[in-house]
């Protein structure tokens, strides 16, 4: 199966990476961890991932996050930029079983993967990759990395699992009836 990266593509990047960078003012502060937030932006991104896939997913994540960082806090924290491309890129590589473009991301089956999934990516990203890239390139303490990680996983995966499911549901519905239109003679 040929993939192609086309303007389409790129447009989904563009549109996708500034409403990521836009979003990132936008965060609920987890009181108990410090420079831990919930962030809706992590949202818009696995619904860009579900629709264009994970190279897109992945190139929001990245970018965006860096964007991000470099405009509202003056500098990039790699070690979290990263991740953030890790969970955009794995839910884009599963987005045809969520069936979002067919209408299908409606039924318990195609959300329930979809969760799966991110919840899977997020535990990935936020439990080994972040504290790990926090520690070899930052020299974190240990303890502060994996709290903040742990905080930072179940944060996203509420933020995707409530705003992002009910954006991509949405979407699909629109999607479907898109797809049944017909050409009169």
């Amino acid at each position: 199966m040929k993939k192609k990266f086309g303007i389409r593509e790129v447009v989904a990047v563009g549109i996708g990476t500034a409403l990521f960078v836009a979003l990132t003012s936008v965060q609920v502060p987890l009181v108990v961890i410090p420079n831990t937030d919930l962030q809706p932006r992590m949202a818009v991104m696995a619904f860009f991932a579900t629709v264009f896939g994970p190279i897109v997913g992945g190139i929001i994540g990245l970018l965006g996050h860096a964007l991000g960082d470099a405009i509202f806090w003056g500098s990039v924290w790699w070690s979290w930029v990263i991740p953030d491309g890790i969970v955009g890129a794995i839910i884009g590589i599963f987005a045809k079983q969520y069936a979002v473009k067919d209408g299908g991301f409606t039924k318990k089956s195609s959300i329930s993967i979809f969760n799966g999934v991110q919840i899977a990516a997020n535990a990935i990203a936020w439990i080994a990759v972040a504290p790990a890239l926090d520690i070899l390139i930052y020299a974190e303490p240990v303890n502060k990395v994996f709290t903040q990680g742990a905080f930072a996983f179940l944060g996203n995966i509420i933020i995707i699992g409530i705003l992002g499911t009910l954006i991509i549901a949405g979407y699909s519905k629109i999607a479907e009836k898109s797809n049944n239109l017909s050409v009169e003679e």
